[in-house]
């Protein structure tokens, strides 16, 4: 995504996310999407991130976008809260003790220089044969790491060692995302 969301349109994405879970944990059932139109109709990668009292409750996304973006929030607003194996399905208790963060992804870009990487800019995709690993943008800058950790725990993500970053035969991508929350 070249141009970013409004405020308007990123507290539309955030109720969706929010409409879109409460339903589906209560009743099994998607709100209406809105519109498709504008932003909203582009192809992108998405992420929608749950927390609970400050801790990560769910987080899935699509690296890249297979749909028109309301329809990849809902699919991962879904995931997040009742497909992510590191947790269980959230409950209709934890409702209202929830928190959702939403980033959106700009297109993918490999690199071979592990210099491009701006820490709190770039989110990395780290990957070398069937393991492959992501950590967003943010992630870095929440647990204060500066670019060689950041590499490392990617590739610990991935299931490699962390030190794969420096084997040529591993693909490093980077992209941006714009994130918001409630």
């Amino acid at each position: 995504m070249e141009q970013m969301l409004s405020k308007e349109e990123q507290k539309v994405l955030l109720k969706l996310a929010r409409d879109t879970i409460e339903m589906w944990v209560g009743e099994r059932k998607r709100p209406p999407l809105p519109e498709a139109k504008g932003l909203f109709g582009e192809k992108c990668g998405a992420f929608v991130t749950i927390h609970r009292k400050g801790q990560l409750r769910g987080c899935i996304g699509n690296m890249v976008g297979h749909g028109p973006l309301v329809e990849t929030i809902q699919e991962m607003a879904i995931a997040s809260s009742t497909g992510d194996p590191r947790f269980r399905p959230v409950s209709e208790e934890e409702l209202k003790e929830i928190d959702i963060e939403i980033s959106v992804l700009s297109p993918m870009r490999e690199i071979k220089d592990a210099n491009e990487i701006e820490v709190g800019k770039h989110g990395i995709l780290m990957s070398r044969g069937m393991y492959h690993g992501v950590l967003l943008p943010q992630v870095a800058t929440e647990y204060k790491w500066n670019r060689t950790q950041f590499l490392e725990h990617t590739c610990v993500k991935a299931g490699l060692p962390e030190d794969a970053w420096k084997d040529p035969k591993t693909k490093i991508e980077i992209f941006s995302a714009q994130v918001f929350k409630e």
